[in-house]
């Protein structure tokens, strides 16, 4: 039975047109992906349904939720269908929960808005709700505060404020972009159980064709604002009939073409990490205790070499992160020795600049990682402001700048905007040009391309296996999209709870993973083919 019915659905923000004839239904007890790159509509078409919409933002045609209109209810009566007949998830959990609240307090809030209880009540209501999402009170009190919590920990909190009060309808906009592998499968399989036993409907939007294949009834495929396939799931992935579909799957599974790295093995490597420790004290307990430490990162080894892309992957909370800020010198270790190119990166005295100029890093944010307020010229330029006497200047400064941005793919003329002016993967290719400018021998990748649609990803790796090519570059690629460093790397590095408890050529490694922790990443890993022949197999 029809839940959820979009019809015509129109949509102009200040005379620009966002969604055109927008249509799509949703059952009761139904999964539909609704999938299309950045700016495709997905999100805005999410938005209408809960009408929280700009100001100035022109809505025509019909949506209908059991059988009412949404368009023509007030604020005050949508403000009544927002969390009781309608849920949402959003993308980025922290953004999402409040950081001086428990909670406890946070799932509890909707049910007292909604219902009028005591808190008492609503309580234990949140307290019902956190343990269906896997939360149970005695290992995640109702006091735990957001912070206190892991990436997954936290979604589940999201997800529990959205279904507390058992909605009609929910809508999951990107839920599992910022996770890893074995959270995101997690996740995943929690929606679609809470679908099964709610009976209620699940719009997920994504840009990864790979994630809905496991979980969707059908898909729904968006670009520029309009609908340009639709189907059941498993019928519209083997014959895709819009030219868009076809190249939102072949981007799926895109790899990049590299030549094989020479590396010379006799020679200085470019990265040597030796038995470095790093740890963190942790709080007394009581007065008289003696404080303990967690290990972040313990004993790990290996070494870079030239013209060689070496992945590190791991789950959340692994010691990626640790180990990359030890390597950039942004942290001190307890001990053991970074070196680059043969010189020590931290000494007693503090880090060595001279060492550091040698690697650069990009981030997984291309629009955070910048300062809204310069030009690009200024933005690629950064790393030279610690240089002092050995910066470049003048013509040698504009020619480097020049270089850059068109080893890149952008032109000399792009020094002059701002980075607003740019879309997502062009502002990847920026930060990419300001990690170049330097002329470094390693550049540390950090989830580089986890921000992006598969598309703009499968343009971003071709660029920096071309750049590893061209330019002799070693990359230390870390991230938790295992797919993604299959595509990039000569080598993979998998770390659990501070050490690498494999390592090898990549394909190796993943075609024949020797330990039991490989085996559960590469097995949580979303596998668009191994999905659908799954459901062909259940389905015959």
């Amino acid at each position: 039975m029809t839940l959820l019915q979009i019809d015509n659905l129109s949509l102009s923000i200040l005379g620009l047109n966002i969604l055109s004839s927008v249509r799509f239904e949703v059952d009761r007890g139904e999964v539909v992906g609704v999938i299309g790159e950045s700016g495709s509509g997905k999100s805005m078409t999410a938005m209408s349904v809960m009408q929280l919409l700009p100001h100035g933002t022109e809505v025509s045609g019909s949506i209908r939720l059991d059988g009412e209109e949404l368009l023509s209810k007030s604020e005050r009566e949508m403000c009544r269908v927002r969390g009781s007949d309608v849920g949402m998830v959003f993308q980025e959990p922290m953004t999402a929960l409040n950081p001086v609240k428990t909670i406890g307090d946070q799932v509890a809030e909707t049910v007292m808005i909604h219902k009028g209880v005591r808190r008492a009540e609503a309580l234990a209501i949140a307290r019902e709700t956190l343990n269906r999402v896997g939360l149970p009170e005695e290992r995640f009190p109702l006091t735990r505060y957001p912070h206190e919590l892991s990436g997954g920990q936290r979604q589940r909190v999201v997800i529990a404020m959205a279904i507390a009060l058992r909605p009609k309808l929910l809508i999951a906009d990107e839920p599992t972009t910022a996770l890893d592998v074995t959270t995101q499968a997690q996740i995943l399989a929690l929606l679609k159980k809470l679908v099964d036993e709610d009976g209620m409907g699940l719009i997920l939007i994504t840009h990864d064709l790979a994630v809905v294949a496991d979980i969707a009834d059908r898909i729904v495929i968006m670009k520029s604002g309009e609908v340009v396939e639709a189907g059941p799931a498993v019928q519209l992935f083997r014959a895709m009939q819009h030219p868009y579909s076809k190249a939102l799957m072949a981007a799926t599974g895109h790899h990049p073409v590299r030549k094989p790295p020479h590396v010379a093995l006799d020679a200085v490597p470019v990265l040597e990490v030796s038995s470095v420790v790093r740890e963190y004290a942790l709080p007394r307990k009581t007065l008289f205790a003696r404080p303990g430490a967690f290990r972040a990162v313990n004993n790990v080894s290996f070494k870079i070499h030239k013209g060689e892309n070496v992945g590190l992957v791991g789950e959340s909370g692994c010691g990626k992160s640790t180990l990359t800020r030890a390597i950039l010198a942004l942290e001190a270790t307890q001990s053991g020795e970074i070196r680059v190119g043969g010189e020590l990166v931290t000494t007693k005295s503090g880090a060595s600049l001279a060492a550091r100029r040698k690697m650069q890093v990009v981030f997984q944010d291309p629009f955070g990682s910048f300062n809204p307020r310069h030009k690009v010229r200024r933005l690629v330029t950064e790393p030279f402001y610690l240089m002092g006497r050995d910066a470049p200047t003048g013509a040698a400064l504009e020619a480097r700048i020049a270089e850059s941005l068109e080893n890149v793919g952008l032109s000399a003329r792009d020094a002059d905007k701002y980075i607003h002016e740019f879309s997502g993967g062009q502002r990847q290719r920026v930060a990419i040009a300001r990690a170049l400018i330097t002329h470094p021998s390693l550049i540390v990748l950090d989830e580089a391309v986890s921000a992006l649609d598969v598309s703009i990803r499968a343009q971003i790796l071709d660029l920096l296996a071309d750049l590893s090519d061209r330019l002799d570059l070693s990359y230390l690629f870390i991230s938790h999209d295992l797919s993604v460093v299959r595509a990039i790397t000569d080598r993979v590095m998998v770390m659990k709870a501070g050490q690498i408890v494999e390592t090898g050529e990549t394909e190796v490694v993943f075609s024949n993973p020797q330990h039991d922790y490989t085996r559960q990443l590469i097995a949580a890993t979303p596998d668009l083919e191994a999905a659908l022949k799954r459901r062909e197999i259940a389905a015959a």
